[in-house]
């Protein structure tokens, strides 16, 4: 059970018990940052609901274990934002099939993946399905923001709570399943606990250790230099935003140890929010740079 899931233990031995106990309940909320294994774990325990040998949490043997693994068990469905969010049509379309009886096992699971991205109608449309949910389906919706529910959906389900991976957990799995080692304590930090992070991060080491480089060296280089060396931050546009958040854990480290960094992350901040308003992406980038060159020169 778990395979490849680091983390949160407690959690997955609450799921684990509730299927050998037959306590399952009709709707959960799983809350917590994005990619520490949320979606994994929903996965597997539906496995477990869903799986026809009693006397096993999943035996991997039966039809419903076998389809599951396949990604054609009719008894489960992931339902994924429609672009940026998730839309009540989407929803209607979940409620006219929600009722119809299982095929293989005796339940059905559906897993809801962001679900803090459901608009207001869609969520208000959505609790009338767990106000009165079918005795045999189990509902498990998966945020990162808890604040992005309404109250009444939150009432309806059992919220628990996703924490953070550890760092060694983190950097022991890089190791075991891509020979990959992270040198960089300020890299380490920035995947925040977030295993789908890391291994996104671990991808592009080299270009974030660079960029760790050209921050580090404002105070020793000048204008020109620091321009020059930036090309690879001018390259990153669609990951600008990663890009930016990488700059300002680089830049809060350094205000550790000197005041004159403090103000250089509001100017990151102020980049992020222009870029967000559709601003010139390479004119936001020259502003960036001589702005945080001349702070701390």
């Amino acid at each position: 059970m778990f395979k490849n899931v680091l983390g949160n233990e407690k959690v997955r031995d609450l799921l684990v018990n509730s299927v050998r106990e037959n306590k399952v309940s009709h709707s959960y909320l799983f809350v917590g940052t994005e990619g520490i294994g949320k979606s994994l774990i929903a996965k597997e325990f539906a496995k477990m609901i869903l799986c026809t040998k009693k006397d096993n949490v999943y035996c991997d043997v039966c039809k419903s274990c076998i389809e599951f693994d396949t990604a054609n068990n009719p008894d489960f469905k992931v339902i994924e934002p429609d672009g940026n969010s998730l839309k009540i049509e989407q929803i209607r379309e979940f409620q006219s099939k929600v009722t119809e009886k299982p095929i293989i096992s005796d339940r059905k699971v559906y897993i809801i993946n962001d679900s803090d991205k459901m608009t207001p109608e869609a969520q208000n449309c959505l609790l009338k399905t767990l106000e009165e949910p079918p005795e045999f389906v189990t509902i498990i919706l998966i945020g990162s923001s808890e604040s992005d529910f309404l109250t009444t959906i939150k009432s309806r389900c059992m919220i628990l709570h996703f924490n953070k991976i550890s760092n060694e957990e983190i950097q022991g799995f890089l190791e075991q399943k891509y020979q990959s080692k992270i040198n960089s304590k300020i890299m380490i930090e920035a995947f925040q606990g977030s295993i789908g992070k890391a291994i996104l991060m671990k991808e592009k080491q080299e270009e974030y250790e660079k960029i760790e480089y050209i921050i580090n060296n404002l105070e020793s280089r000048d204008k020109i230099d620091i321009l020059n060396m930036s090309d690879i931050i001018y390259k990153a546009k669609d990951e600008k935003f990663d890009i930016l958040d990488y700059i300002n854990i680089v830049l809060i480290n350094l205000a550790k140890r000197s005041n004159k960094y403090s103000n250089c992350v509001k100017i990151v901040e102020e980049t992020k929010k222009r870029l967000k308003s559709n601003a010139n992406y390479d004119m936001c980038i020259d502003n960036m740079l001589f702005n945080l060159w001349e702070q701390v020169n």
